[in-house]
């Protein structure tokens, strides 16, 4: 079977490593070493490599930065590939370089396949790479929702397909809800506004206002308030175009420039210059003829009536009032434009109000989807939990099994799926006859059950489960997650804590079945673990008083008989230690992993 593999990490300045390569294979690593060591060097290095956060404080004091590289083999095809190609990457002979700087100020930077790239897209390399397991993610599994996450993960397509239509389902009722909840709840402040704008719109109605006219009717008030003046002014300039009946002595223009006109007409056959301006002349006269007959019609139009003027005045107030209420700002208002605003917001405010005022038929449809969207979801969160029902007796039974080859024989875990009662009818969806509450994953609670024993009942394993067998069960799951959906490398840190003697062996018997469909690297504290693993690699501390520095050697033969020795009783040259260490490696061999 061809998986993705992690063939090596280099670190250099990471807390207390100097320059470290960890290299890895296929099957089964073990990582020991002192307590802590491992875990630094291996779990927060993968960790940066697969997105994880970076902190200031994982450099190591004096270093301007921390560094980590890995070095991934993909097989052709690869989804990693593929995405990392999409992002500009180059594979280096089919495997993927991926790089992570911190600096001592925090900031960080990341570069796959020789391209810089956002953190983030280490994240979505690493769904496809590697599943990290450690203390944090046992008490994870505890979570219900942890729970409902590994049973859909496990059903696969099965729940998938149903929980994609239901949550479609569940937006839409969601935003329904919403809507209609917002038309009802707001109903005294919309009948108000549309009150409001009814009273307003009526008073427009009222007045009858037309575009411009506040602006005539500026121009025709002044021109009332100074008819006197106008007719005066309109008299003097006629009798200055004209003539003056009265006097027959006087001389008006009219007849002076037809004079000058005559004077050149006469002689313009001499000269065409002179020609032209008896035509020009010609022109002044006729102009003046006509400015002064319409200065006569206007003095004889103009009406000095004061009851217009009251009239054109009253018009206005009414305007300017309704202006300051609805219409436009100070600039409409000053360019005489206030009524064309005023009949912009009359317009507005009809379709504002139709549509205020057909809240009532709204909420009507909006009741009615609301309806048939909770009949649909109900149907829907029925298939969903049959398919988790069937999912979970199939997961049920595949822990139960694994867990038989993990020193709990006896030990039977069940998936148990209730459904909780709505506290009020209208917040629960019909399901199974019963009104029960559902949120964006369904109706089901899912919850694991353990009975470490036949004749124990079975109990949550918050509570039935200690620490060791916690430990257990979550690698059980993990066995039978390869099993369905494998990821090519696991990496599991201290996944064994808690679990000692024969369950240890154990452990290390079904990490090692792990690594026949998959890539295996546990940090681990446990000799009956490591003595199956096909590489062991030792993180080792050295200290010359003022400066700390690890490093990494990968060991077999004598040496890891050594490593055993030490981790069995802390004395690497103990007879029986060596003893003991010799006849692990000799169980390991014989349960058909290599010594």
């Amino acid at each position: 079977m061809v998986v993705s593999v992690l063939e090596e990490m280099r670190i250099k300045d990471l807390g207390v490593i100097d320059d470290a390569i960890v290299e890895l294979s296929t099957g089964f690593t073990a990582v020991t070493g002192e307590t802590g060591a491992g875990k630094t060097m291996v779990v927060t290095s993968l960790g940066l490599l697969l997105g994880g956060r970076a902190d200031a404080a994982l450099v190591r004091a004096g270093a301007a930065t921390a560094v980590v590289e890995g070095r991934i083999s993909l097989p052709p095809g690869a989804p990693a590939a593929h995405r990392a190609e999409e992002a500009g990457a180059e594979l280096d002979e089919g495997a993927l370089l991926i790089s992570r700087t911190v600096s001592a100020e925090g900031r960080s930077r990341a570069y796959v396949g020789g391209r810089s790239v956002p953190a983030g897209l280490l994240t979505e390399l690493a769904d496809e790479l590697v599943a990290v397991h450690g203390q944090t993610d046992q008490q994870g599994l505890l979570r219900p929702a942890r729970q409902r996450e590994a049973l859909d993960r496990y059903a696969g397509e099965a729940v998938a397909g149903p929980l994609a239509g239901y949550r479609e389902a569940y937006r839409r009722l969601r935003d329904v809800s919403a809507e209609l909840a917002e038309l009802t709840t707001l109903a005294r402040e919309r009948m108000q506004e549309a009150d409001l704008l009814r009273f307003g719109l009526e008073e427009i109605a009222a007045a009858e206002p037309r575009p411009g006219e506040d602006g005539e009717l500026a121009a025709e008030a002044a021109r009332l308030g100074h008819a006197e003046a106008l007719a005066s002014a309109a008299a003097t300039a006629h009798g200055a175009l004209a003539g003056d009946p009265a006097d027959p002595a006087g001389v008006d223009a009219g007849e002076l420039v037809g004079g000058a006109h005559r004077a050149l007409e006469a002689v313009r056959g001499h000269d065409p210059a002179l020609a032209e301006l008896a035509d020009r002349l010609a022109e002044v006269h006729i102009l003046l003829s006509d400015v002064a007959g319409e200065l006569a019609s206007y003095a004889d139009g103009l009406d000095a009536d004061p009851l217009r003027l009251a009239a054109v005045e009253e018009r206005r107030a009414t305007l300017a009032h309704l202006i300051r209420k609805y219409g436009g700002g100070p600039e409409e208002t000053a360019a005489g434009d206030g009524c064309s605003a005023l009949l912009v917001w009359a317009e507005g405010s009809a379709a504002r109000l139709a549509e205020l005022e057909g809240d009532d038929e709204r909420i009507a449809e909006l009741t009615a989807e609301r309806d048939a969207l909770r009949a649909e979801l109900s149907v829907l969160a029925q298939r969903l939990s049959d398919a988790r029902a069937e999912a979970a007796k199939r997961f049920g039974e595949a822990v139960t099994e694994e867990l038989t080859q993990l020193a709990m024989a006896h030990a039977r875990i069940e998936v148990a799926l209730r459904h909780t009662d709505a506290a009020l009818p209208a917040e629960g969806i019909e399901v199974g006859g019963r009104t029960v509450a559902y949120g964006p994953h369904g109706v089901d609670e899912v919850e694991l059950l353990l009975a470490p024993h036949p004749g124990a009942t079975a109990r949550p394993i918050a509570k039935g489960a200690s620490g060791g067998e916690l430990s257990r069960v979550m690698l059980a799951i993990e066995v039978v997650f390869a099993g369905s959906a494998p990821v090519p490398t696991y990496l599991f840190d201290e996944v064994d804590a808690g679990v000692g003697g024969k369950a240890a062996v154990e452990i290390g018997r079904r990490l090692a079945k792990l690594a026949d469909s998959a890539q295996v690297v546990v940090v681990t504290h446990l000799p009956q673990v490591a003595a199956f693993a096909d590489r062991h690699l030792v993180v080792e501390k050295t200290s010359d008083g003022s400066v700390t520095r690890s490093g990494v050697q990968s060991v077999h033969g004598e040496g890891r008989v050594r490593e055993l020795s030490r981790m069995l009783a802390g004395q690497e040259d103990s007879a029986l230690a060596r003893a003991h260490a010799e006849e692990l490696l000799a169980t390991a061999a014989r349960l058909g992993r290599r010594g």
